[in-house]
């Protein structure tokens, strides 16, 4: 089912034209049981589930054209550099790059995150620079600065968020001072399922000549992305996230800030050329790409955006955005039901504590009535302690999600609360 052309249409017309049960069809693991009962994946947010067409194209890599790319003058390597490198472009594309030299895939968003984190700081920040990021960040965008505060001693400022869940635009604009090098922040809270204003951020940011790095892991699955658009001049995502394997993510980076920053590792395809008084660096995108790369998880990854290209971002913003308003609205409705993150731009997230019930407990029953919620602080310990919590129980929804899957969360939800209040 196709709605690449949906950008016609209301959202009402969507909502009639989408046949959930046909995209159902396509991920063979939503017709299993758990405990005799049928599989509800409310944990998206973690990590999504695979269609068809990406596992056969795992398997089709391994059985038809696997070999070592780049080097090798044989037909399979040949073939295996191609398919690699369109996978390059059709990221490109996905994510309307300048240029495929400005996409370098890595392990995911930890290690795209980490790449920046060590390269820019080496290039451009001594002691005392400072760098900008906000309290609802996952740990991967908190740790990876700390660790340059032990070896470079640069400085991390905070920007504060709101009772609602929101960014203080106001406070971030009194962190900036002339050591303020980089800002770091996420474009969609895995907490709050706040989607920042990143383009207003990056306009700040920019009139004081500052550079900015965008964590994409939780918007890509679930809205269109163009970074020129936005204007970042860092981009990062996960393939694990949004429909493709374990393993392989994307750094886009500007090729100015490419060009200028040193790598990340060394050996194999990164060199242009090698000897034991100097070593010369490749082009990029293969200045950041050490070692042997996935070749077959980025053709994965390819496949994985190709299917939701084909259903359409547009169509899923607004059916993930239906079963979000939902799902609220069932839950608050329980009563004594505190929702963490209430912002007026939100993605399919929601981060909830019922009662007094610790979210571990809620997380055990549901999982025993087949559904599957993540519990916990979600690699946010900085947040929840903004929050006032120890960790909360957290739904996160997908475009093969249902309503009915809904009420049987929302019935699990209110079955622990007769059981464990």
């Amino acid at each position: 089912m196709y709605l690449a052309f949906v950008y016609r249409l209301t959202s009402e017309e969507v909502l009639d034209m989408f046949d959930v049960e046909t995209v159902r069809a396509d991920f063979p693991i939503l017709g299993h049981t758990v405990y005799d009962r049928p599989l509800v994946y409310f944990d998206n947010a973690a990590t999504t589930q695979k269609p068809r067409v990406v596992v056969e194209k795992i398997e089709h890599g391994y059985y038809n054209v696997n070999a070592n790319i780049h080097r090798g003058v044989h037909f399979l390597s040949q073939a295996a550099t191609e398919g690699h490198e369109e996978a390059r472009r059709r990221v490109q594309r996905f994510l309307n790059a300048r240029s495929a030299s400005e996409i370098i895939f890595t392990r995911g968003t930890t290690e795209a995150i980490n790449l920046v984190a060590s390269s820019f700081t080496e290039a451009f920040m001594r002691p005392d620079d400072e760098v900008i990021v906000t309290a609802m960040e996952h740990h991967s965008n908190i740790v990876p600065w700390q660790m340059q505060i032990g070896r470079r001693g640069i400085g991390v400022k905070v920007v504060p968020v709101t009772g609602s869940g929101e960014l203080c635009l106001e406070g971030y604009e009194r962190l900036f001072s002339r050591r303020t090098k980089l800002v770091s922040v996420t474009h969609v809270s895995n907490v709050l399922g706040t989607v920042n204003p990143v383009r207003e951020i990056i306009r700040m940011a920019h009139a004081r000549n500052v550079p900015v790095l965008v964590d994409g892991a939780q918007a890509v699955p679930h809205m269109g992305v163009d970074v020129q658009e936005l204007d970042a001049d860092f981009y990062v995502f996960s393939g694990h996230k949004v429909y493709g394997p374990t393993g392989i993510g994307v750094l886009y980076g500007k090729e100015k800030w490419l060009d200028r920053i040193p790598p990340y590792q060394g050996g194999g395809e990164m060199i242009a050329s090698v000897s034991f008084e100097e070593t010369f660096f490749n082009e990029l995108p293969f200045k950041f790409e050490a070692g042997t790369p996935d070749y077959i998880g980025s053709t994965a990854l390819a496949e994985a955006l190709g299917y939701i290209e084909r259903i359409g971002m547009e169509a899923i913003a607004v059916y993930e955005g239906e079963l979000l308003a939902y799902a609220t609205e069932r839950l608050l409705a329980l009563g004594d039901v505190r929702i963490f993150g209430q912002a007026a731009q939100k993605s399919g997230v929601l981060s909830f504590l019922a009662g007094r019930i610790h979210p571990y407990d809620m997380g055990l029953l549901l999982d025993r009535l087949g559904v599957a919620v993540r519990t916990g602080h979600h690699c946010a310990q900085p947040l929840m302690k903004v929050l006032g919590v120890e960790g909360t129980v957290r739904a996160s929804f997908s475009f093969y999600n249902t309503r009915e899957e809904i009420d049987v969360f929302i019935a699990g939800v209110e079955r622990a609360r007769t059981m464990l209040e």
